[in-house]
């Protein structure tokens, strides 16, 4: 066994995880979809199958790395352009209760139990199913919970040039509601707004620039 082709396997292997993160974003340390997660498993399986194989030399192994971050890095370039293909690859969020009620068909859809449903929400401090006005699960499996009279949003309303339909519902606004009133301060391309958050009756607009 030869272990200063190994070591520099490792070396490479670790220099080409730490350059997948910052170059497609931290993200990846904490996934918030099965995409990513999935990216992360072959990424970890890629590395640790190569760095034992005395088949696969370390020029290759380098090329292997090389059309994966290409692979990956053109994958999240093609979703933050295209929402139906994000939708496509990391799914979408799921209402479960709405106004205190479960969606018991949802909940199937989503493939998440009732003992699952009970034990998120005790995560939250929830332990009355009537005072949740609103309940979704996220494409990573956590729950987005608005509790009934709840006036300052946790959750914003627009990310990344994209309006949040499910939280908007939970305040029982539309898509349309939210052009006008950003419209109302100049801003007329959702699509140039990285975040929208809702306090108090009021927006607060982040731009890009």
């Amino acid at each position: 066994m030869n272990f200063a082709e190994i070591a520099m396997k490792f070396l490479l292997g670790l220099l080409a995880m730490v350059t997948i993160i910052n170059m497609t974003g931290k993200g990846n340390l904490a996934p918030t979809s099965a995409m990513e997660q999935i990216m992360n498993y072959v990424l970890g399986g890629i590395i640790g199958g190569v760095i034992y194989s005395r088949d696969v030399r370390i020029w290759q192994f380098a090329i292997v790395l090389i059309i994966w971050f290409v692979l990956v890095y053109g994958m999240r370039r093609l979703k933050s352009r295209s929402h139906l293909l994000q939708h496509l690859l990391d799914g979408t969020p799921t209402v479960v209760i709405v106004n205190g009620q479960v969606d018991v068909e949802a909940c199937k859809r989503a493939k998440i139990t009732a003992h699952e449903l009970t034990l998120k929400l005790r995560l939250h401090n929830v332990f009355n199913i009537r005072k949740v006005k609103r309940a979704v699960v996220e494409q990573n499996g956590q729950l987005l919970l608005v509790m009934a009279g709840e006036e300052n949003l946790k959750y914003p309303l627009l990310t990344d040039g994209v309006a949040q339909s499910n939280v908007l519902e939970a305040i029982d606004k539309d898509v349309k509601w939210l052009r006008e009133e950003l419209a109302k301060q100049g801003y007329d391309d959702l699509s140039k707004l990285f975040l929208v958050d809702y306090l108090g009756g009021q927006l607060v607009v982040t731009p890009y620039t």
